[in-house]
């Protein structure tokens, strides 16, 4: 049985438009993207145990520069520091279409040049079918080789067997029928200490 992981810590470090600007310590990285108001910051405030370490808002798109928080992970007498790392949201939100490609080209530019990055959060609202920008962007991580897990987001808003439902769903939409996913509630933290082991996991991979 695995033991229990603990957030010991949890600081925001930096937000960045460019490789200038990463925070200077390499640590083990995980990305988290999704439409614009999936719930990015209130599922990292909700991994963290904290309210408001990741700005959380009603308006999609406040998220516009890569954000990173540095996390320390304890199991037994062993810490593990990690980088969670904010992604600005893809699909609809408050900004111009000017803004939305130099976003477009600082995430690709993070995605693909980052040493540290262990693998890839894409967010996905678990009560609807997901949408042509969520396709296209899953498509074009695993074109890109890049590991990513789907977590369904607001898996409170709905019972076990329409959770079943929506699994279906998700797979179908994304064209893999054995696509891992992970149900999250950013509000009673269902998903929380599942994904905290696959985060910790992927910091002793090779």
């Amino acid at each position: 049985m695995d033991e229990k992981i603990i957030v010991t810590k949890s600081d925001y470090v930096a937000s960045a438009v460019n490789k200038s600007q990463y925070p200077e310590e390499k640590l083990p990285e995980i990305a988290f993207i999704g439409r614009s108001n999936v719930g990015k910051s209130s599922l990292i405030n909700s991994l963290c145990n904290r309210k408001n370490l990741a700005r959380t808002s009603q308006t999609p798109g406040k998220t516009q520069t890569i954000n990173f928080f540095r996390v320390t992970l304890k199991v037994n007498e062993h810490f593990t520091p990690i980088h969670l790392v904010d992604l600005p949201g893809y699909g609809y939100a408050k900004t111009s279409k000017t803004n939305r490609r130099v976003w477009a080209k600082f995430i690709e530019e993070y995605l693909l040049a980052s040493q540290n990055l262990k693998f890839v959060c894409q967010l996905v609202d678990m009560r609807h079918a997901p949408m042509d920008s969520d396709k296209q962007f899953f498509a074009w991580l695993v074109e890109k080789n890049l590991p990513v897990l789907i977590i369904a987001t607001k898996a409170d808003k709905l019972s076990k067997t329409e959770q079943k439902k929506q699994f279906t769903i998700i797979k179908n939409s994304f064209g893999i029928e054995e696509l891992p996913i992970l149900p999250y509630s950013s509000q009673n933290n269902s998903g929380r200490e599942e994904l905290l082991q696959t985060i910790l996991d992927s910091t002793c991979q090779m």
